[in-house]
């Protein structure tokens, strides 16, 4: 209940440096963040899900299957180059999959190569930081991970649950005023009808005709 935001966020950490590793890990925490992290993309899929059909050591521990499906992930940020499968490997394996394209990828390098920071843009990835990674470059991740609360299945649904009710209300009061509103013109107007009656019935009585003022053409009245 007393978690802050931050702390509601999950990113998964992918480097198969443990001092890059523990460096990112760190730093992460110090943001507020749930972290995870593993030292390879195979390792990685198998968090999320999804498992490598020639994944090269079958003996190798991994999360069990089923608690992928407990823990939401935010955000995955991991390094570019990692023997196997490379961090642009990952990322477009992520975009690949329609269960998992909406998470937000972050693509870590210590080397500064245009060409391979423009391939993993184009391929999908938020953001590519050089080695070391800093706390500033931590701080540009919320805004990632925002995303994926904003797309939250059940916080749609209970949106558009609320945009869908407010119009029928919003009609609903709008009517009832109407309704009032008529009815109070009605009583205000039965008064005047009934004075303008009476005013007939009085002019009859003394034998005086109600429309003497109005000139008459062929037996017809004009209104002036």
């Amino acid at each position: 209940m007393g978690m802050s935001t931050e702390s509601q966020f999950h990113v998964l950490a992918v480097d198969d440096s443990i001092i890059d590793r523990k460096l990112i890990e760190r730093l992460l925490k110090t943001s507020s963040y749930q972290v995870t992290t593993v030292d390879s993309g195979t390792k990685a899929l198998e968090f999320l899900g999804l498992h490598e059909d020639d994944q090269s050591n079958p003996e190798t521990p991994s999360v069990s299957p089923n608690n992928h499906q407990e823990v939401e992930v935010n955000l995955i940020i991991t390094d570019y180059c990692m023997p196997g499968m490379t961090g642009y490997d990952l990322l477009r394996k992520i975009k690949e999959s329609s269960s998992l394209r909406d998470i937000p990828v972050v693509i870590m390098s210590s080397e500064n190569v245009p060409s391979r920071i423009s391939r993993c843009l184009e391929e999908g990835a938020e953001e590519f930081f050089l080695k070391p990674v800093r706390l500033s470059d931590v701080n540009r991740l919320r805004p990632h991970m925002m995303k994926t609360k904003l797309k939250d299945p059940k916080q749609e649904n209970e949106e558009n649950k609320e945009e869908s009710g407010k119009p029928e209300s919003r009609s609903q009061e709008e009517k009832e005023e109407q309704q009032q509103h008529h009815h109070q013109q009605q009583l205000h107007h039965l008064p005047q009808q009934q004075h303008s009656n009476s005013n007939k019935r009085k002019a009859l009585e003394e034998g005086l005709s109600p429309d003497r003022t109005r000139p008459r053409y062929s037996g017809l009245t004009t209104v002036v």
